[in-house]
């Protein structure tokens, strides 16, 4: 028992607020449940293989996909994060997630979108955009297929940019529309002109060695099995995987 994770008290406080109201029945112990699904997330397990102190597994699995078609868990990220991030200095950078053959369907079901998944030089797998703040904590995150451009993604996570001094990102980023949207919002964007342009553009170098910062926060995502790996086939769940995964690390 005592290797099981189980959330704390002052932990639980913090997230009851984010619970729906129960309807009907009361729900079971929300401690459980939830320990229980991050444990199973955290390891990589199948829900038949969690350990019986958190209870059936029928009930985890029916927990974890409820709250994560609701949106509770990309909730939690965002309101925690809005409440103790330094936005002083953001970052923005994207990872690719290689798809398990379990997850890697092309196709969904007939006539609905698909499932984020795409066929990259490693294989099948998607694409995780973040936005980060200046200790490189996940502030909001957006998931595509994996050969998507880092454009779309910077244009999906713009609305949510908080207001911000400094942008750091490397010449991915470098578009002259990115750079018009963010002296709009007068963050200076600190970002590597690329090589085919023909003005050079020069960025603060000292400045820029700080993104490393949010690889090292995708490097601790991926310490989470069910993230570094997607098993998930619906893309809407395996983004509340990923959403978990940065709350309970960075902001819980």
């Amino acid at each position: 028992m005592t290797e099981l994770f189980w959330l704390t008290d002052a932990q639980m406080e913090r997230l009851k607020p984010f619970f729906p109201l129960s309807h009907g029945r009361p729900r079971v112990d929300d401690r459980r449940v939830l320990s229980g699904i991050i444990f199973v997330n955290r390891n990589g397990l199948r829900w038949r293989d969690a350990p019986p102190a958190y209870g059936p597994p029928k009930t985890l699995y029916n927990r974890w996909v409820r709250w994560s078609r609701m949106g509770i868990f990309a909730r939690m990220l965002k309101v925690l994060a809005e409440q103790a991030c330094d936005p002083s200095t953001v970052m923005i950078d994207a990872t690719h997630l290689k798809a398990h053959r379990t997850a890697a369907s092309l196709r969904g079901k007939k006539g609905a979108a698909g499932r984020l998944i795409g066929r990259t030089k490693g294989g099948l797998n998607s694409k995780l955009h973040a936005l980060a703040d200046a200790k490189g904590r996940p502030l909001n995150l957006y998931l595509s297929a994996g050969p998507t451009s880092d454009y779309i993604g910077a244009r999906a996570l713009l609305p949510s940019m908080p207001k911000a001094q400094v942008l750091l990102a490397d010449r991915g980023y470098d578009a002259d529309w990115f750079r018009d949207a963010l002296a709009q919002r007068d963050i200076v964007a600190c970002i590597p002109g690329r090589q085919t342009r023909k003005i050079l553009i020069t960025h603060n170098a000292a400045l820029y060695r700080q993104r490393h910062k949010i690889e090292n926060a995708f490097a601790r995502l991926k310490d989470w099995r069910r993230v570094a790996t997607r098993y998930d086939r619906c893309d809407d769940i395996f983004l509340s995987a990923c959403a978990l995964a940065a709350m309970v690390i960075f902001w819980l």
